[in-house]
């Protein structure tokens, strides 16, 4: 199903007091390759991923462009050959109502493309001939045309989720979310996303990629996939920074709270305020910052 790390040999350079230490060694890096998602054999968008959870990664990008919201909403879906190759569809990854088959070992099969039947009962789908749908692993809404476009109005009112965490449980997160990085601890490349239990603290799921936009959409494709939507009363705790996509794509999922190890951007404050989404970042060590809806972290001790 496509490899997540692969070998490479680099020069090791290491400067000690004046002295210099070189020598060849191997080197683990994480894999990026393209993933072409079509919609009933028509392109819809690649994007840079590490291979791995495709079809989460597809159903979560659908959840975010509000295609889809439920697992009944896809009938079907296949790993196809490699972009522009016209390869013959290998066996259904996925069949609602039959369950998951074995992948066809086809050699010609990259396992980059993945071709998605929708139920027929929903609308079809209309794509904005504004937008470029190739995205990049830094960037899940580049070439969109303007803001407008991708405010999308969600099926869910987080505004309205009575979810509470509490901010020592927050604080604790990062780490509990850096000790499920597996390929982390190989590479030091990836980015991480994972769904808490606002009221435990228990872990739900973990995806790690290449993309901090495709690491929450496997998350979100896991939950819609689980018919998990909309996932009140949840935390999603991300490795990097809070940017506007993944402020949108938490909205989109009806996820209440955000927490980033890192800053967010001043387009995703605004977004999280008007969506009534709590927006922590900088969560690292006993501190943190709440940037909207400040009232859901619970503080028992002392404010100062």
């Amino acid at each position: 199903m496509g490899r997540i790390t692969a070998r490479s040999p680099v020069t090791r350079i290491a400067l000690n007091d004046g002295d210099v230490a070189v020598r060849r060694r191997a080197d683990t890096l994480v894999v990026e390759e393209p993933l072409e998602i079509r919609i009933a054999g028509e392109p819809l968008t690649v994007t840079m991923r590490t291979p791995g959870n495709d079809l989460d990664l597809a159903a979560g990008f659908l959840v975010s462009e509000g295609v889809i919201s439920a697992a009944a909403d896809l009938r079907s879906a296949i790993h196809c050959g490699g972009p522009g190759t016209g390869a013959v569809p290998s066996t259904p990854l996925l069949t609602i109502g039959i369950g998951p088959a074995e992948p066809a070992t086809s050699s010609e099969n990259t396992y980059n493309v993945l071709d998605i039947a929708l139920a027929p009962e929903l609308a079809p789908l209309v794509t904005d001939i504004a937008r470029n749908f190739y995205t990049t692993s830094s960037c899940g809404v580049c070439g969109t045309a303007s803001i407008e476009a991708i405010e999308k109005q969600s099926r869910y009112d987080v505004g309205t989720d009575a979810a509470a965490v509490d901010a020592t449980m927050l604080a604790g997160l990062p780490d509990a979310l850096r000790a499920g990085q597996t390929v982390f601890d190989k590479t030091g490349g990836l980015h991480a996303a994972a769904l808490f239990d606002a009221a435990s603290g228990e872990l739900l799921v973990l995806r790690e990629d290449v993309g901090r936009h495709n690491a929450v959409d496997k998350v979100v494709g896991w939950a819609v996939l689980e018919d998990r939507l909309p996932l009140s009363g949840t935390v999603l705790q991300v490795s990097g920074r809070a940017s506007f996509e993944l402020v949108q794509k938490a909205v989109m999922a009806g996820i209440p709270i955000l927490s980033a190890v890192s800053a967010p951007s001043s387009l995703a404050v605004e977004l999280a305020a008007a969506s009534g989404l709590t927006l922590v970042g900088f969560v690292r060590g006993s501190s943190m910052n709440v940037y909207a809806r400040p009232d859901r972290v619970r503080v028992t001790a002392a404010v100062r």
